[in-house]
């Protein structure tokens, strides 16, 4: 049963948007304040550029050490080595992806626009409902 449901059907579709430009104080408050681990990186016309992760943040934590401050801009930071879903694939698909990778959100895609983000805690909540 878990097969035919499709990750539209559980991302989150209010996505938190960050630029290459937003300081990365800024950044981490929207993390927080949204209840997020990460949050896509955007240019202008909202193609995906990077993501920005509390992975991202560990690195910010620890250079911060060095030097005394919290500074940079999220394009200094944020991953850009992107693994993205297909919005039509399938919960079972996705979870295969979570279990292969340490990452904890994928940026869902349909028809090469960027749709939602979806979590682990998604899935979660896909099994929970269908069991």
């Amino acid at each position: 049963m878990l097969a035919k449901i499709a990750i539209a059907d559980y991302m989150s579709k209010r996505l938190v948007l960050l630029t290459e430009d937003t300081n990365v104080v800024d950044a981490v408050k929207q993390l927080l304040d949204h209840k997020i681990t990460g949050a896509p990186v955007v240019d202008q016309r909202g193609h995906l550029l990077g993501m920005f992760s509390e992975k991202d943040v560990m690195r910010i934590v620890l250079e911060t050490v060095y030097n005394q401050s919290m500074s940079g801009k999220v394009g200094d930071y944020m991953s850009t080595d992107i693994i993205s879903v297909d919005a039509e694939s399938s919960i079972v698909d996705l979870a295969e992806k979570f279990e292969q990778t340490t990452v904890r959100s994928f940026p869902v895609f349909q028809d090469n626009e960027l749709v939602g983000i979806v979590s682990r805690t998604d899935v979660l909540r896909a099994l929970a409902v269908h069991n």
